[in-house]
């Protein structure tokens, strides 16, 4: 299947740095904020992100990884690598590399809303705008309109890291 290029390598940094800032700019009140990456595309992403936000000195980052099963019809339980209690009354945003029907990112905050968070919001690289759950991000970095049968590809890392559509 042919892959086409969305997105260069050059671009998807500074898309990502650009999401750094808008995440930063609605933070910087925040002693603390945590980046909760899906596994595994979306635990890159964050990573990233997290890198872009760690020039910001006031603000503390820390990284959390979601795993859950993305293709699951009902989700068993939702996963995090760390004690969700620790997360209490903190800045959470949510990051994965696509928003296609909303499955996963509607199955990945229910963890997160048993607790009292301070705020709890969302990121992703692409939105295609296909939902089949009621769930909108708060953070883009590129919105795309595509067929159902398209699909999206990110590479953060590599010659060929950046957006394909196949």
């Amino acid at each position: 299947m042919e892959k086409n290029l969305i997105l260069d390598k050059r671009k998807l940094q500074q898309i990502i740095k650009r999401m750094a800032y808008e995440i930063y700019e609605q933070n910087y009140k925040e002693k603390e904020l945590v980046i909760a990456g899906l596994f595994d595309k979306g635990y890159t992403f964050g990573k990233l992100l997290a890198k872009e936000l760690a020039v910001f000195k006031n603000l503390k980052v820390s990284l959390v990884k979601i795993t859950l099963k993305k293709t699951a019809k009902t989700q068993p339980e939702v996963e995090l690598d760390i004690e969700l209690t620790l997360l209490k009354n903190k800045s959470v945003v949510i990051s994965d590399d696509v928003l296609n029907t909303g499955r996963a990112l509607t199955f990945s905050l229910a963890p997160f809303l048993s607790i009292p968070l301070a705020n709890l919001k969302t990121a992703v690289v692409v939105d295609r705008n296909h939902r089949n759950f009621p769930v909108s991000t708060d953070y883009v970095g590129y919105s795309l309109a595509t067929t159902l049968k398209e699909h999206i590809e990110v590479i953060f890392e590599g010659k060929e890291a950046g957006v394909y559509l196949h």
